[in-house]
């Protein structure tokens, strides 16, 4: 790898057959571009003014309980509704509409207003992940649910409009377009080879430890080899987990320590409130056993030089694949180097 450490190339995806561009040698141009605003610190532990705060009206006139970890409901907005029209497909193939069914649920992370992941203890984390396994469970029993997706935008350069701290759950009938293919891949790759890619995949970063940022019992935090995001990074299990039904009590709380030592180390980057699109792949619902499903999350960050500039994805990487200048390798001994006590408590 070390020919490639300065000089352009590109990177294959297992995960998605595609190709990302990798051009070293342009991390050292200036930055005359868009700046940030930075974000602004955490203010208060309630905001009488916030729809997810405790003993809140939220904008349907329900209130929320006085819950002490985390509250589940409804989107008051949701993307998905139970309900679908008929499809549509024109003659010629050209105009294709599906109706697509689905639940959409908000998950508060804390009663706290001003709390993050990556202010959060990890026991506070741990009633999280069991927040998400039970809703994985209920909204994968349900009849027309083939995929549910769990994600967090944290942020408002992440298009976040609400501070207070939560993430999403969209369970669909279909499969997205991400995860569909994911599945076909993981598929071809078990065909061939009689293992999971990613299990693999895991056993081989460990074994170099290059892109590796943190370790538990259970889990692995790196920066995937095909990373797109400047400090784009990836969650996975040492053992082959297709979903969060299949995880022990002992993994729940390893994934709560993953989460929160990259959540620190994010904000300790650039000292600031790491903003990211966060979100977990697992196998589709459809009742089938997909051994060929290795459970994953994703953190997508873009932040490239500082707290206030940003990745743009436009130009080559619209019109002809994404590009890349800091190498995974170097963003993960940065991330790496990093300490995991969070900079404001220091």
């Amino acid at each position: 790898m070390n020919a490639f450490a300065d000089h352009p190339h590109r990177r294959f995806n297992p995960l998605t057959g595609e190709w990302v561009l990798v051009s070293p040698h342009r991390a050292k141009r200036p930055w005359q571009g868009q700046v940030e605003k930075l974000p602004p610190v955490a203010g208060v532990a309630h905001d009488p003014k916030c729809n997810l705060c405790t003993g809140n009206l939220r904008m349907n006139g329900e209130r929320n309980p006085d819950y002490k970890h985390t509250f589940v409901f409804t989107n008051d907005f949701a993307a998905l509704t139970p309900d679908a029209p008929s499809d549509y497909r024109d003659d010629d193939g050209l105009m294709i509409a599906e109706g697509e069914s689905g639940i959409c649920r908000v998950l508060c992370f804390s009663p706290r207003h001003d709390q993050t992941l990556s202010r959060m203890s990890v026991e506070e984390i741990t009633y999280v992940v069991d927040a998400w396994v039970e809703q994985f469970i209920d909204l994968g029993s349900k009849p027309d649910i083939g995929s549910v997706l769990i994600f967090e935008n944290r942020g408002e350069v992440m298009g976040c409009s609400q501070p207070h701290p939560h993430g999403q759950i969209w369970s669909s009938r279909h499969m997205p377009n991400e995860t569909a293919k994911e599945t076909d891949r993981q598929l071809a790759y078990f065909k061939e080879k009689g293992r999971a890619m990613l299990l693999d995949y895991v056993e081989k970063e460990l074994k170099l430890g290059e892109r590796v940022i943190h370790e538990n019992d259970h889990f692995v935090v790196l920066v995937p080899y095909w990373a797109i995001w400047p400090f784009e990074t990836m969650v996975l299990p040492k053992r082959r987990i297709g979903g969060f039904d299949e995880f022990t009590a002992g993994e729940r709380v390893s994934l709560a320590d993953a989460l929160s030592n990259i959540a620190i180390r994010y904000d300790n980057l650039f000292e600031t409130s790491f903003p990211y699109s966060m979100g977990f792949h697992q196998k589709p619902t459809d009742g089938e056993p997909h051994e060929e499903w290795m459970f994953h999350a994703h953190f997508y960050p873009p932040l490239l030089r500082s707290a206030t500039v940003k990745k743009f994805m436009v130009g080559f990487e619209m019109l002809g694949s994404p590009q890349r200048d800091l190498t995974p390798e170097t963003a993960a001994q940065r991330l790496r180097d990093l300490p995991t006590v969070h900079y404001l408590d220091r």
